[in-house]
């Protein structure tokens, strides 16, 4: 293995590790294709926006094309084919059941007062007699919404104006006490985990924190390939110094290899499965939760991309738009588009759209046309439309065109 990596060498190793080899983006998707890329990338990061589609739905297209949002539901929270269970990993995350043991380690501590989220450890202190009325009563009637609770209250509004009643379903959530069932749209519904997750998964045995946390590292290296400490730790959100330890285990024992990458200032690590591949990556749209860029120090160490979502900036002080997607092309980030579904006119809209200094506008533009078309015809939508905001958007609005008078001549 090597003991320096040149940027280019990084960027294709991370990208081959994320699933980006140039996939054939235009075959029939089935079960069979998503399940490997799940496995293969470890969670799906939950976001609530739905300006384009839920986050948890972008990271399979981005990597495979289009495919039914149907079948994943179904292997989230469908009784019969559940494959995936929901937990906080990297924020909340839908993870393969067979990564379900390896989690127990964080509920635990949750249970101990010792979670990720000190609010809920107070309030698992301080509302221990309402935790357990919350508690009987979903173990009463089974799947339910925060406004069911009893003495739940009303929500305050904002992002996280939570309820009395949503507030103690959360903190039962982080300890592992109760589990999402399904969801009501976006709404959870939680449940008692024996009545959600197989038996078989719950009789797994329960690795000891350490050993866990080992795992849990190093299928970290393996979806990234190659990463910094920060970026290794960051994926599971593990602790810093159980992660250290870790990772000098791993080292120690071949697993990860020290190596220096061009550029970086910190210490690199390479996977010892990792491939080094003389091409990588794709033509996607990717979310601003995907693990490609959800790190956007390493984003920026791997592409040399700043990247910042500006859903809570003033309108006024955007730079970019609303909620922005970076653009894959090749292994750079060529771009970023504002974008919005606008499914009661049946648009996608690309309301603003930038290119990358080192992007060529008129290639970009073009490779970015047919990745719209792409997504709006996964999305149900029926055209796609270019606003005049943005570097790209007179190249865009350009390749649309073109696209559409071929569209009518063919």
């Amino acid at each position: 293995m090597p003991e320096k990596l040149s940027i280019a060498q990084a960027r294709r190793v991370a990208l081959a590790a994320q699933g980006f080899s140039f996939p054939d983006r235009t075959r029939k998707v089935t079960w069979g294709h998503m399940a490997p890329m799940i496995r293969r990338l470890n969670l799906l990061q939950i976001d609530s926006v739905n300006v384009v589609a839920r986050s948890h739905y972008l990271p399979l297209y981005s990597r495979l094309g289009a495919y039914a949002q149907e079948t994943l539901d179904e292997r989230a929270f469908g009784r019969k084919k559940r494959a995936l269970f929901e937990c906080w990993a990297h924020e909340a995350s839908l993870l393969p059941l067979e990564l379900h043991p390896l989690m127990r380690w964080r509920t635990a501590r949750a249970r101990a007062g010792d979670g990720v989220y000190k609010s809920m450890d107070q309030f698992g202190r301080e509302q221990r007699a309402y935790l357990n009325e919350v508690l009987d009563f979903v173990t009463r009637n089974g799947p339910t919404v925060a406004s069911e609770v009893p003495g739940g209250g009303k929500a305050e509004g904002g992002w996280w104006g939570w309820s009395k009643g949503k507030l103690a379903l959360e903190t039962l959530f982080d300890q592992g006490l109760v589990t999402t069932a399904t969801r009501d749209g976006f709404e959870r519904l939680y449940d008692l985990p024996e009545r959600v997750i197989p038996a078989e998964v719950l009789a797994l045995p329960t690795p000891s924190e350490p050993d866990a946390i080992r795992r849990l590292l190093d299928l970290s290296a393996q979806a990234h390939g190659v990463g910094t400490e920060i970026d290794l730790r960051d994926y599971f959100r593990l602790p810093i110094p159980e992660t250290k330890s870790a990772l000098a285990s791993l080292v120690e024992d071949g697993v990860l290899i020290p190596v220096s990458v061009e550029g970086w200032k910190q210490q690199g690590y390479l996977h010892r499965d990792a491939r080094i591949p003389r091409k990588a990556g794709g033509t996607a749209l990717l979310s601003p939760f995907d693990p490609m860029v959800w790190e956007r120090s390493r984003a920026e160490r791997l592409f040399n991309f700043h990247y910042r979502i500006e859903i809570y900036t003033p309108a006024p002080q955007r730079k970019f738009g609303y909620y922005v997607l970076p653009f894959l092309h090749h292994d750079r980030i060529a771009g970023r588009v504002c974008l919005k579904a606008d499914r009661q006119a049946g648009v996608l809209r690309a309301n603003a759209s930038h290119h990358e200094t080192h992007a060529d506008p008129a290639e970009t533009a073009a490779a970015l046309a047919g990745e719209l078309r792409l997504m709006a015809g996964w999305l149900g939508l029926v055209d796609v439309s270019a606003g005049a905001s943005g570097n790209l958007a007179k190249e865009l609005r350009k390749a649309l065109q073109a696209a559409t008078s071929v569209a009518r001549t063919t």
